[in-house]
């Protein structure tokens, strides 16, 4: 992972509070990166978005709000679009003059930006049985926190799960085809057998396929998201935005 600021995340259920790396690869994590909580705290969630060659980037805040980063020139992460926690503040005068400005943009200096695992869906081509042979069958909790969002075309999930450090961890999300409800999706975790350990958090983020994105005669629709808990099957749902290219941050579940 590509960073200017080693960033831990993550709570676990009891004390001490100890903070598990965001993201390791496309699709590991290991228990090996537990740490103590950073000082500084991540103060928002955004997309970041490069230019072809890498020559200047924006960061989208949410549905509406664009940000320009006065003081980083190219993304940290190359030419890859992904989701990052951040740690920005208002760009002064001064900011501006020794950095670049856009006209259009709030102009922001940034302390430090992490990314996290950023993922396709996966179109689902399976039953509902293959899907738990080949994706896994191991509980998780979704965490219902300001990270949990949808929004700017990407699903971002907080999730809770056991981390031994003997195996790496995988997720993907579905797009289950083989259920009669529209954008209805579930959530797989494979532990790979490392089910026993410390209880921590990570972040995922899913893109939307780019057909949930496509102009709509209505501005939202609803997609549903389905996982295994540790007390059993549960569904939340999100209002996304179609006609934006962009999702709400609204969302209810049980």
């Amino acid at each position: 992972m590509k960073r200017i600021h080693s960033l831990f995340i993550g709570l676990t259920l009891m004390a001490p509070i100890l903070f598990l790396q965001s993201c390791l690869s496309d699709d590991d994590y290991d228990d090996d990166y537990l740490a103590i909580c950073p000082i500084d705290q991540p103060n928002a969630l955004v997309t970041v978005k490069p230019n072809a060659d890498n020559t200047g980037f924006i960061m989208q805040l949410n549905d509406s709000t664009t940000l320009w980063p006065v003081n980083l020139r190219q993304s940290p992460f190359g030419t890859k679009e992904v989701r990052a926690l951040v740690n920005y503040r208002q760009a002064t005068p001064s900011d501006i003059e020794k950095g670049s400005a856009t006209s259009g943009m709030p102009c922001v200096f940034v302390n430090w930006i992490d990314s996290i695992l950023t993922k396709p869906v996966v179109e689902g081509m399976y039953s509902a049985e293959e899907n738990l042979q080949i994706y896994g069958d191991d509980p998780l909790e979704i965490v219902d926190d300001w990270t949990t969002v949808a929004e700017d075309g990407y699903l971002t999930l907080r999730f809770r799960t056991r981390w031994g450090g003997k195996a790496e961890h995988r997720v993907n999300l579905v797009h289950r085809t083989d259920v009669n409800t529209p954008y209805y999706f579930t959530l797989y975790h494979d532990a790979q057998g490392d089910t026993e350990g410390q209880t921590g958090d990570a972040l995922v983020a899913f893109k939307l396929a780019d057909w949930m994105m496509a102009p709509s005669d209505q501005d939202y629709a609803t997609l549903t998201l389905e996982w295994k808990s540790y007390s059993g099957t549960k569904t939340t749902q999100f209002k996304f935005r179609q006609n934006k290219g962009n999702v709400s941050s609204t969302s209810e579940g049980h």
